[in-house]
Formats: C-alpha cells, sequence, structure tokens
C-alpha cells in the first residue's frame, strides 16, 4: 500500500490516504507508456507541412543547352534540385498523422501514469478545493486567479520542493548562494496538474491564467497530460473517483453473461 500525504488549501497536512497499487494497474509497463505518449504527440501534429516538387517551381523546362558539344556536364532542366532555385527531392507533403492505439492500451497506461505519480512521490490529495468567491462588476461570483496561485504556493513550501536537489554539469561546482536560487527558480517554474470530480468552471477559468497550471476533471485524464506536468494534485473526491472506475468490471463481450 502507498501512503500519500493529505493537505488543506493552507499547506496544512490534515492526514494521509491509502492507496492500492491494484488499483492502478499494479505495475508500470514503460513500453506501452512510450507508445501511448507517441500517439498522442503524433496526433497533435497538424502535418501541413509542404515543399515544391521540381514539377511545380517556376522556371522554363526548356534544356539550359545541348546534350554534346559544350564540354560541359550534360544538363536538363534548370527546376532540378541540384540547382538553386529547383524543387525539393522527396520534400514533405501535407499528410495525416494521426492514428490510435486500443482503447484498452490506453486506459491501462493512463492508470500507470497516475501510479507512476504516486510512486515516485510526485502526487499529493488536497482535502477540497472550495476557495473564496469574490463578486464582479455584474455581481456574478468568481474565483480568482491569485486564490488558486496562493493554494499552489502553499502546496510548493508544505511538499518542500525548494530543497530538491538541482540538476548539475559534469564537473560543475556551485556556491550554496548559486545552489539556493537554481532550487528556487525550479520550484516556481515547476508545472501541475490539477484533478477536480466533475467539471468545475469557476476553477478552470481561474487556473488556466496561470502558467504551467492544468486543471482537469478526473475523468478527462490522459497518460500524456499526467506525465507532461510534474506534480500532480488530487482532491480527495476525484481521487475516490479514480479509483472507483478503476476497480468498474470491463463489460461482457457480446454473447457473454455479464
Amino acid at each position: 500500500m502507498l501512503k500519500v500525504n493529505v493537505y488543506s488549501t493552507q499547506g496544512s497536512e490534515v492526514g494521509t490516504v491509502e492507496i492500492d497499487p491494484a488499483d492502478f494497474g499494479g505495475k508500470i509497463n514503460k513500453q506501452m507508456l512510450h507508445d501511448v505518449v507517441v500517439m498522442y504527440l503524433a496526433n497533435q501534429r497538424a502535418g501541413t507541412h509542404s515543399t515544391l516538387r521540381r514539377g511545380e517551381v517556376s522556371g522554363s523546362t526548356k534544356k539550359l543547352f545541348r546534350q554534346k558539344g559544350t564540354g560541359n556536364a550534360r544538363a536538363g532542366t534548370r527546376r532540378t534540385n541540384k540547382r538553386r532555385g529547383g524543387g525539393t527531392a522527396k520534400g514533405p507533403k501535407p499528410r495525416d498523422y494521426e492514428y490510435h492505439l486500443p482503447k484498452k492500451m490506453v486506459r491501462a497506461a493512463t492508470r500507470m501514469a497516475i501510479l507512476s505519480k504516486f510512486q515516485d512521490n510526485e502526487a499529493v490529495v488536497i482535502d477540497d478545493l472550495k476557495l473564496a468567491e469574490e463578486q464582479t462588476a455584474k455581481g456574478e461570483p468568481l474565483v480568482k486567479s491569485r486564490e488558486v496561485a496562493r493554494v499552489l504556493k502553499a502546496l510548493k513550501k508544505a511538499m518542500k520542493l525548494d530543497e530538491l536537489p538541482v540538476p548539475k554539469q559534469a564537473g560543475e561546482e556551485l556556491t550554496p548562494e548559486q545552489e539556493s536560487r537554481r532550487r528556487k527558480k525550479r520550484a516556481r517554474e515547476m508545472t501541475f496538474l490539477i484533478g477536480t470530480a466533475g467539471i468545475d468552471k469557476k476553477l478552470h477559468l481561474a487556473a488556466r491564467n496561470i502558467a504551467g497550471v492544468e486543471l482537469l476533471p478526473a475523468q478527462e485524464f490522459n497518460a500524456y497530460i499526467v506525465l507532461k506536468q510534474k506534480r500532480l494534485v488530487l482532491t480527495r473526491a476525484a481521487l475516490e473517483e479514480l479509483q472507483q472506475g478503476a476497480r468498474k468490471p470491463a463489460p461482457a463481450a457480446a454473447g457473454q453473461p455479464s
């Protein structure tokens, strides 16, 4: 069983929760994670690259000079890729990079990505994310971005992110002041994925203005977005939702009793 700390919005520890790795697949298949992440990256490609072949560039198709008798190497049209201003040989053309892996494989990879965050101590649970609301000029309640930033700052302090060892190059020596600055900079640039139970529009509007912060319902997680962000923050309700979804039995095949 894995023990994960539970924090309040003020950054104080209010307890722990136990997580059974079996709820998230039990083990991590790195090759499967890699394949699924590559699929998500490939599906994001626009594929609008285009080059001009020798038949598409402007210029005459007339032979530059006669085949023999000039003493020069034989030459054809000036559109050839050997000449300046000519076409590109075997250059890229618009294409669709999209492909899809089996759904069971994609779902398993998502569970593995979440489990990896727990195993690497890169995930925390927050008791609740009910933040103070302010009235807008139109009288509508709204959560300010500074409230989300305050919670993340408290979590960074509670998780001691400014005390993490900083990577060094071979033979590099840092003074204590330089190392401290690097640690603080690394903590400032830490990215977060916040998972909630269901869609919270007010929180989404407040968090989208903060660089390096993604806020998504737990049911919309995928392996790519979980691994992309350095730290995972789940509300207690979101964690229970993920655990319940992982424990649901697979649907029976056609013709088989459920």
